[in-house]
């Protein structure tokens, strides 16, 4: 018993961190009372939510360009459908499986089973992390701007100084990790391309949730305040973000964006529920690959 708590002791810590989070977004949200929380949430318009779903189902389909790109540049030999489905299995598996790391495990074995080459899959998996992470970096000032603005300046410079620091490392592991594409600009390029188009509907999904409860909030600004909370979020201290990512978004909204602590939470709860309805698809290709599988 105490050897496998220890086994499992990171996942643990990761539940807790996840619990505490969620148990701090509750306190915040009982100081205007529950209701204010379902008030907030009556007043969704369903038009603007199922414009928020499709939004968000582009950007998965962008997500999937963003990897395909990379595995056909390398030389593998495979369809945008293939892609397709081993991206959506993998996202699909990210919501059900302790670390978002689970949803880059499932892609990597459901392409190797499928018989394509593990080296490249690895690689391609890799590059396709730190080409998402380099498109939120490029949008990161967005957010960084605003958030240094308000009071606290000092404690903000020394996180800002950190996270610089970080992107320094991270932009040297960058290079480093892309040695196949960095021979391949036009590939490298389009790769980032689709990136930017995968942040772009998912910050117009969470900008429609807000015009769904009658908030007009900059685009911009709603796009920093998202980047901002994806770093957080990339800390390991709960499962999946989950909690960090909506206590993140929720603090973002009050303080930038203006909305009452129920609405935020509103919004953010929301934002959670369209990523894991756009990863749905997963659960139906499932069977599909594992039909392939056994075909190999």
């Amino acid at each position: 018993m105490i050897e496998r708590l220890r086994q499992n002791r990171q996942t643990i810590a990761r539940g807790l961190g996840s619990l505490l989070a969620l148990a701090l977004l509750l306190i915040l949200i009982r100081e205007e009372g529950d209701g204010e929380l379902f008030s907030a949430l009556r007043r969704v318009s369903p038009g603007y939510f199922l414009f928020a779903v499709l939004a968000l189902f582009i950007s998965r389909l962008f997500a999937v360009a963003r990897w395909h790109v990379l595995l056909r540049s390398a030389g593998l030999d495979l369809s945008f459908l293939r892609s397709s489905m081993l991206t959506f299995t993998g996202n699909f598996s990210s919501n059900f499986l302790p670390t978002t790391i689970g949803g880059d495990v499932a892609r990597l074995a459901g392409a190797m089973q499928l018989g394509y080459d593990r080296a490249i899959c690895l690689a391609s998996l890799v590059a396709d992390r730190l080409i998402g992470m380099a498109g939120m970096g490029l949008a990161l000032p967005l957010g960084l701007v605003p958030v240094l603005s308000l009071d606290g300046g000092a404690s903000q410079s020394i996180a800002f100084s950190a996270l610089f620091q970080k992107g320094s490392d991270f932009i040297r592991r960058t290079l480093e990790s892309l040695s196949i594409w960095l021979k391949k600009p036009a590939a490298l390029t389009a790769s980032l391309l689709s990136t930017l188009g995968n942040q772009a509907f998912i910050y117009l999904a969470i900008y429609l949730l807000l015009q769904g409860i009658d908030h007009r909030v900059d685009y911009w600004l709603v796009a920093g305040m998202y980047t901002l909370t994806y770093f957080v979020t990339l800390i390991p201290i709960s499962i999946n973000g989950l909690g960090v990512q909506e206590l993140s978004m929720t603090l973002l909204l009050v303080q930038l964006g203006g909305l009452t602590s129920s609405e935020s939470a509103t919004i953010a709860l929301l934002t959670r529920i369209l990523f894991i309805l756009a990863s749905l698809p997963g659960a139906f290709f499932l069977p599909s690959i594992l039909a392939a599988m056994k075909e190999k």
